[in-house]
């Protein structure tokens, strides 16, 4: 069979290598792959990466289109107690530094590294959904009026916010420099921090905040903030997918990489990620409100935990915990949601993707 394709328009003959075009796929790589300015995302060699793309793009969502008027008057009024309040705080605080930190990761260390435009497409959807994200809680800020300068203030005089965002961040500043990612210790380093963003930061470390403004929402109370969240956790599920196929797909290509010592220290990784999450959930829940109280929390933190490490075929921590949250799940369900004022369906999602939080996210 040749290797060539002859095409022939009017008086103008072109030949096109096909040998060379074959090349180029087998050239596409998580990283040392072909560095090339077009984005030939076609022939597709990362089929996941693009689906997940699909299926994120199709779930977006606007924080405006949220009505919040439940929520301003409950602010206002005495019905919610100082726990409650102080949830919310923690909730627009931490959230408003994690969520862009993500994004700055994504952007300046992950999706500059890659090779494979399909890598580069979901990566840029996925900073894109961290932008939604921080949008939303500039939203939930100024709509129940908070001083913005007070969750500032948050992000250095609270020591657990203060603790896990150093966590990520000094990893995240440490690979922004040219990194030769054919030495191996290199290669280590930015598959530690795909594991530390995605299934620990995002993974885990989110779960515990995430928990507690949904069983305020679950009470009836804040439906504006907690419909935003639980838009929030469906995106989250995607990125935590996205980030965990980039690893399995890093380490498949560098096989290198997996070693015992290296296997080792992602789970110390995973294990400081929580021990930092179970300050800031009892920083959360100084006492027990809203039916719960912190040490069920830190039980669902080392379950999720086992979960995102049992993902990455990494050994589990705390062998045999179990979810205290079951109803997480089914809240999660979203892909028809009733209006809270409207009385009327709205359609977040085109009927052509599937993109609900899968049980095994929770």
């Amino acid at each position: 069979m040749s290797a060539t394709t002859t095409i022939t328009v009017g008086n103008r003959t072109f030949v096109l290598d096909r040998d060379k075009a074959e090349q180029a796929f087998q050239a596409k790589k998580v990283i040392n792959g072909k560095d090339t300015m077009f984005f030939n995302i076609l022939p597709l060699k990362y089929q996941w990466a693009y689906d997940l793309y699909k299926t994120m793009k199709a779930n977006h969502w606007e924080p405006e289109d949220i009505p919040m008027q439940k929520d301003v008057e409950q602010w206002r009024s005495d019905e919610i107690d100082e726990v409650e309040r102080w949830i919310i705080k923690m909730g627009i605080g931490y959230f408003s530094a994690a969520e862009g930190i993500v994004g700055d990761n994504i952007l300046h260390v992950v999706r500059e590294v890659v090779t494979a435009p399909e890598l580069k497409l979901v990566l840029g959807r996925h900073a894109h959904e961290e932008n939604i994200h921080a949008d939303s809680l500039v939203y939930m800020l100024s709509s129940i009026g908070l001083n913005p300068h007070e969750c500032e203030a948050m992000f250095e005089d609270v020591p657990s916010i203060k603790a896990k965002n150093h966590f990520v961040v000094s990893n995240s500043r440490s690979l922004r420099r040219d990194i030769d990612l054919t030495v191996t210790a290199n290669k280590q380093a930015l598959a530690k921090n795909i594991f530390m963003f995605g299934q620990v930061m995002e993974g885990t470390q989110f779960y515990g905040l995430f928990g507690m403004i949904l069983s305020l929402y679950r009470q009836n109370k804040f439906p504006g903030i907690g419909q935003m969240f639980r838009y929030t956790l469906r995106d989250e599920s995607n990125h935590i997918e996205v980030f965990r196929n980039l690893l399995m797909d890093l380490v498949d290509e560098n096989p290198d990489i997996w070693t015992d010592e290296f296997r080792e220290d992602l789970r110390a990784t995973m294990a400081e990620g929580i021990r930092l999450e179970k300050e800031f959930i009892r920083d959360c829940l100084p006492v027990s409100a809203i039916g719960l109280n912190a040490g069920e929390f830190e039980q669902y933190i080392d379950y999720i935990a086992n979960r995102r490490l049992e993902s990455c075929g990494l050994a589990p921590l705390n062998e045999g915990v179990s979810n205290p949250f079951p109803w997480l799940a089914e809240m999660m369900d979203i892909k028809k949601e009733q209006n809270f004022f409207e009385g009327r369906v709205t359609e977040y999602q085109k009927a052509s993707a599937l993109g609900d939080v899968d049980d095994d996210d929770l």
